[in-house]
């Protein structure tokens, strides 16, 4: 039963909220910002009128998030009033506070997301590690993972490129995931994570230990500004599709670009290789390609940036991107992140792509750090 404290704490952190996110200025710009679509040659520059709604929409979000918990700390604080005259059961008031806390810290979790990346999609690659089947099992499992995570959260993805193993399982896999803030919520899953588990595939039924690496990047839409030098590129077409059958795409709808170039801070000759077979129509899975080299060359700007920023304030908690990060340990029932000590014995839960909790305790774990 949810108590007098629990409320008044409950309260005092959708005040404080209310004071991080400046509520109270935030209507007052979304009024202004709102004026602004009412001129008549608003939509003739579209990509700019494109961040003005985009802009918009953001501001809408906080308010109208803000005003929806307001609400339902108000209805919350009656029926906990209600208690005592036996209008309510102490089981709808406990729902009704979980419903709440839910809500709080959803919104706390996003307000950490303050970096301009934070609210793009994601492009999340997964390979498997040494090891073969296990490890390409593994890959194929993670790749799940994520796709049920994407959907419990309404995010739109699609596959831009597979390869399949050799046995079973998957080498490699690059998803897009569409949405507000999924490489916000995604940039904690970077890195190595290993599987510890009786292989299905050892007839002695041995311990073994498999890795997969996921490299998680920003998805860039058109209101992102990203500089491709055109004579760096270059283009091969290719069949699509599985080992044979009807499934064989009999025209070369599947590309490869290849985009060498010098890197900028380093002077170095560098080579983005991307394939796409995404659709059946080469000039889209083109497009698509494009796309995937701009969240690329993007997120080297952005590592760029952070490194720069880490030699600044070295004394800061490193964030080791590309290290271990998580272990899956099915026999003991226990996934644990090596970075935040954050675990869980609930296997299960965690492999249907229910990984917030996790992702929670990362963005607490190095806010100060992400926020620079």
């Amino acid at each position: 039963m949810i108590t007098q404290e629990q409320l008044k704490e409950t309260i005092e952190r959708k005040d404080a909220l209310y004071r991080y996110l400046d509520i109270e200025n935030k209507k007052i710009e979304v009024e202004e910002e709102e004026l602004r679509t009412h001129v008549a040659d608003f939509w003739e520059n579209r990509e700019a009128a494109e961040v003005q709604m985009k802009k918009i929409k953001e501001l809408h979000f906080w308010i109208d998030n803000y005003k929806e918990l307001d609400k339902m700390i108000e209805e919350l604080s009656l029926a906990f009033d209600f208690i005592k005259e036996e209008l309510v059961t102490e089981e709808e008031v406990d729902a009704q506070y979980a419903a709440v806390i839910k809500k709080l810290e959803d919104l706390e979790l996003r307000n950490m997301l303050r970096r301009e990346e934070d609210k793009l999609g994601v492009v999340l690659k997964i390979n498997s590690g040494a090891g073969g089947t296990e490890s390409q099992d593994w890959a194929q499992m993670l790749m799940r993972l994520y796709l049920r995570w994407a959907e419990r959260h309404h995010y739109k993805t699609s596959i831009a490129q597979l390869l399949e193993g050799d046995d079973a399982g998957i080498k490699s896999v690059t998803i897009n995931i569409e949405g507000d803030f999924a490489y916000g919520f995604l940039k904690s899953e970077n890195g190595v994570h290993r599987l510890v588990r009786v292989s299905p595939y050892n007839a002695q039924g041995k311990r073994m230990t498999s890795f997969a690496s996921v490299f998680v990047t920003p998805l860039v839409d058109d209101t992102i500004e990203i500089h491709v030098d055109n004579a760096c590129v270059s283009w091969d077409t290719f069949r699509s599709g599985g080992a044979g059958g009807q499934n064989v795409n009999k025209v070369e709808s599947g590309v490869r670009l290849r985009y060498q170039y010098k890197d900028p801070y380093t002077g170095e000759e560098e080579e983005i290789l991307i394939e796409n077979t995404e659709t059946r129509d080469q000039p889209k899975n083109k497009e698509n390609a494009m796309r995937q080299l701009r969240s690329i060359l993007y997120d080297k700007e952005l590592q760029h940036r952070m490194q720069e920023q880490a030699k600044i304030e070295a004394g800061k908690k490193k964030i080791e991107w590309g290290s271990q990060i998580r272990s899956y340990v099915f026999d003991d029932r226990r996934v644990k992140d090596h970075r935040t000590n954050y675990q869980t014995s609930d296997v299960n839960r965690v492999m249907d792509g229910e990984i917030d909790d996790f992702i929670k305790a990362y963005l607490m774990e190095f806010a100060a750090t992400l926020e620079s």
